[in-house]
């Protein structure tokens, strides 16, 4: 179910059977030249819309702007503080949590939203106000980016995002994508003897980009694409079967 088309009387009814609620979370923040501020907006919200239509799922409207501090130098990056962050995905869980929905997946598609949305999880935890769960649409990829960019990981507008806004969304400029890799660094961040050096994407990412955007394609993008959301559904299914109690800290004491 797709909560927002709800009104208040049919979300009351589609309640009774909804066992777990999706939450996207995303950032608009600079991806460099090529790619659009809402990456990774768009790529968490079109993950989600994936698992939209099952009856014991419930997807919330996405989070727009997250944790982007690093991409500040950049025009067009929106931030908000981890504490912010953390405090407003806390609370749209917290409120499903007094409607009976009482375990979610933070379904997101920015890093830097990570340590957030864990603290927010050990909290709603803590509190046994609701089991919630961080997952990023990479993180359980069995190895197909290697596959497609022999590449291990995501970092950043590089060939994967690309390949997810070209197959989701006509906003990328393709005629950029040489200015962005040409302006981009090999790897996220700088460090000297072992030392983290550069904080912001500016201090080691001339255009904003990181890896190979060129190797870029519709159909890795879609390969992506079909493969986060079967895990999504997967971890939905997971949950589903999970009994709260089970969740609960007071069962692993």
């Amino acid at each position: 179910m797709e909560l927002a088309t709800h009104t208040t009387t049919t979300a009351a009814d589609a309640f009774e059977d909804v066992e777990v609620a999706v939450l996207p979370t995303g950032s608009v923040e600079q991806h460099g030249p090529a790619l659009p501020l809402g990456t990774d907006l768009y790529s968490a919200t079109a993950v989600a819309e994936a698992v939209g239509d099952r009856d014991d799922v419930a997807r919330c409207p996405p989070i727009p702007v997250g944790v982007s501090a690093h991409h500040r130098q950049f025009h067009g990056t929106l931030s908000v503080t981890p504490e912010t962050f953390e405090d407003y995905a806390y609370d749209v869980v917290a409120s499903l949590a007094e409607h009976g929905v009482r375990k979610a997946v933070f379904a997101n598609g920015h890093g830097g939203n990570v340590d957030a949305l864990t603290r927010a999880a050990r909290r709603l935890r803590e509190h046994d106000v609701a089991f919630a769960t961080p997952w990023n649409w990479w993180s359980n990829l069995d190895g197909l980016e290697g596959e497609l960019f022999d590449v291990d990981g995501i970092t950043h507008a590089d060939a994967m995002e690309t390949s997810m806004m070209l197959y989701l969304t006509e906003h990328v400029r393709e005629d950029a994508l040489e200015d962005a890799e040409a302006g981009a660094s090999d790897a996220w961040g700088e460090t000297v003897h072992g030392a983290p050096v550069g904080f912001d994407t500016a201090d080691f990412s001339e255009s904003g980009a990181v890896g190979e955007p060129t190797k870029g394609s519709v159909e890795a993008g879609e390969a992506l694409f079909e493969k986060a959301t079967e895990e999504l559904d997967a971890l939905c299914d997971w949950l589903t079967a999970q009994d709260f109690a089970d969740l609960a800290p007071e069962a692993h004491r």
